[in-house]
């Protein structure tokens, strides 16, 4: 049955990245309780086979010593003190690689899948769950029902697999009744500890099983309705209007800073009804002649405009500007097709500004030559 929300729309979209990455900050990621139980078990279990005949010396050593006193330590208040710090000591270095072998695996378990995750949300106190009457709906809801029933299948394996195993070693048992003291204790001890070992791998099927499904569990859990996922775009990209408005400021900004460029042009080339283009070179500091400004319509007519109000050369180069216009953005060299051209203009300035000065002829306006690949004819 598809999960619905309060408006009844089924949760059949995928979770976001933006869902995803919330959950995670909530302290909800997928876990398995089961892989930690069986990293924990296994892992204890090859501790002991490991660690458990040094483990056994050093608990053997403790109480023949806790067994072997002076009188006068007995009473002595101070020596017992020392003596049970001395044992105790000797305990926590005796079982010290065991636990850190299962500590090591308790938390490798629990990170298995949904990676390490700190999060101060998932420990905080939550109201609602002090609440009877969804306590009770918790208790008899269907993923409580789940956890009763891989409860009662884990807890019948491990019995089927224990009885096996008594089954197979029925007479081995039986054979240690005829063995030595000594003999016998380290056979009954071999014995348990490779049958907790083989009762610990039982449990690899119950987390095959499990780790798969709370995966499953998590990513519905988190599934989305169309609803959703619109109302996350526009909080997360904000609302069509918004964005337009945001982008419409934003040209305007560009077009102010742009504006301001303009005075130091060099020269401004117009298809006087369509476009305009402001062109600055310093050879000093530039490869070539960059684009400072550049419009339309109204923004052409601002750029020529101002560059008349700060005497700067405006000239009449329909083809030119056209090519310019269309192959360049601000604040880019102009294309190396159109670098002669851009020279006889600049050339044609400042020959116009000796004329002024009456330091010359006055110039002719060239014709500009323009790849046809650059062309534009509107």
């Amino acid at each position: 049955m598809a999960e619905e929300n309060e408006n009844s729309q089924e949760k059949t979209e995928e979770p976001t990245p933006r869902r995803l990455e919330k959950a995670r900050e909530d302290g909800q990621t997928a876990r398995s309780k089961e892989l930690a139980t069986m990293a924990v078990l296994i892992s204890g279990a090859m501790g002991l086979l490991v660690f458990g005949a040094s483990m056994g010396k050093s608990m053997a050593g403790i109480m023949r010593d806790s067994f072997v006193l002076d009188r006068t330590d007995i009473f002595d208040t101070g020596q017992m003190t020392l003596h049970l710090l001395a044992s105790a000591k000797e305990a926590t270095l005796a079982t010290a690689p065991l636990l850190v072998v299962m500590l090591i695996a308790a938390i490798a378990g629990s990170i298995g899948i949904g990676g390490l995750l700190i999060s101060g949300k998932a420990i905080a106190p939550k109201l609602n769950r002090m609440d009877p009457i969804k306590g009770l709906g918790r208790m008899f809801s269907m993923r409580s029902l789940i956890e009763l029933v891989k409860a009662i299948l884990k807890v019948g394996l491990v019995m089927a697999v224990a009885i096996l195993i008594l089954d197979l070693r029925t007479d081995d048992l039986l054979s240690i009744s005829s063995e030595s003291f000594r003999g016998a204790m380290e056979h009954v001890l071999w014995t348990l500890g490779w049958s907790f070992l083989v009762l610990a791998c039982a449990t690899i099927v119950i987390a095959v099983i499990d780790v798969p499904f709370q995966i499953y569990d998590h990513q519905k859990k988190l599934k989305m309705t169309m609803q959703e996922v619109k109302d996350e775009y526009k909080d997360t990209e904000g609302k069509p209007e918004v964005k337009g408005r945001i982008r419409q400021l934003q040209r305007e900004m560009a077009q102010r800073r742009m504006m301001q460029d303009v005075p130091g042009a060099d020269v401004v080339i117009t298809n006087p009804t369509h476009y305009a283009v402001a062109l600055k070179y310093d050879q000093k500091k530039m490869a070539a002649p960059i684009v400072v400004a550049k419009g339309h319509d109204q923004t052409a007519f601002k750029i020529m405009e101002i560059a008349r109000e700060h005497k700067v050369e405006v000239m009449r180069t329909p083809p030119l500007t056209r090519a310019v216009y269309h192959n360049t953005k601000v604040g880019d060299e102009i294309p190396d097709g159109l670098y002669m051209a851009i020279a006889q203009v600049l050339a044609y300035v400042f020959q116009l500004r000796q004329f002024r000065k009456g330091r010359g002829d006055k110039p002719h306006v060239p014709d500009f030559p323009i790849p046809s690949d650059l062309r534009r004819d509107v």
